[in-house]
């Protein structure tokens, strides 16, 4: 089950929040057709939304990750809802890149390092709360900490981690937000680099003793208390009845040039597999709408 787990410590000054999230990515990186590296990205920037849009407390908010830095797989976007389930798509699924140096996959050089990482909340309001950083490394979790601490003011640390098998499976996936509440000593603030720095590799952690032991390492010395456990998962909200309304609000003429080719049309989600196919019957019952 890929969950979001809550935690608090070091007297309420300190807020934590790990997700694992393997199947989600497995079922994103399986819609896509995602190559390693690009199913690493896009699985960071999963985890990322997941963690933030399940921080939302209005019940049909929803929270959308944007990383663009100009690399070849192209803009990388994350939807979240308020309960942590996401959705998402990257430009280029397929492109791929040999593993650096260290061994690991080059989610900076695909993702791209002259960009923006832009993140829009929308809370029902008739416009949605838009912030965006410039891209630290297109590693995802510097960025994500770099937007906290610029564009929201909330000193925190980000990790994230996808770990893709010899088979192109995801073999572990998550991540971890910590978050420091006004206030905080000094001294909390040290010990929790210490710990980050000190900290196994995360999928690492991941995929060979679970999210639990995440805390145990961020939060070394710290007493912490778990708080809340959720279920997350890959959900698009699409349906037919959405996708009709969208062609039903397009152009009279190009509608009517759609109906005199006589070709039933197929609509395909960006974010799932699934495909509406509309006949020339039904086009013409949109334009009588």
């Amino acid at each position: 089950m890929d969950k979001i787990i809550r935690a608090t410590a070091g007297e309420g000054y300190i807020k934590m929040a790990v997700i694992s999230a393997r199947g989600t990515v497995q079922r994103a990186r399986d819609i896509h057709g995602c190559s390693p590296t690009a199913a690493a990205a896009l699985g960071r920037t999963l985890c990322a939304a997941s963690l933030m849009g399940e921080m939302m407390k209005e019940e049909n908010a929803s929270l959308t990750i944007r990383v663009n830095g100009g690399g070849p797989i192209g803009s990388v976007i994350a939807v979240s809802d308020s309960r942590g389930f996401v959705r998402g798509c990257v430009g280029a699924p397929h492109i791929d890149l040999p593993l650096r140096p260290d061994g690991k996959l080059d989610v900076g050089g695909a993702v791209g390092r002259d960009g923006m990482l832009t993140v829009s909340r929308d809370i029902g309001l008739k416009e949605p709360y838009i912030g965006s950083t410039e891209l630290v490394s297109g590693e995802i979790a510097e960025d994500v900490t770099s937007y906290l601490l610029e564009s929201e003011q909330v000193p925190s640390a980000c990790g994230l981690g996808v770990l893709v098998d010899t088979d192109c499976s995801i073999k572990a996936a998550g991540g971890f937000i910590v978050q420091l509440m006004p206030g905080a000593p000094e001294e909390l603030i040290g010990m929790l680099e210490d710990n980050i720095f000190m900290m196994d590799q995360l999928t690492t952690i991941l995929s060979e003793d679970g999210p639990a032991v995440i805390f145990d390492q961020v939060l070394k010395g710290l007493e912490h208390h778990i708080v809340e456990q959720c279920e997350i998962g890959y959900r698009c909200p699409c349906t037919r009845e959405r996708v009709e309304g969208a062609i039903a609000c397009v152009d009279e003429s190009e509608l009517r040039e759609m109906i005199e080719e006589g070709n039933p049309v197929s609509v395909h989600c960006q974010f799932c597999d699934a495909v509406y196919d509309f006949s020339p019957a039904d086009l013409r019952s949109f334009l009588k709408k």
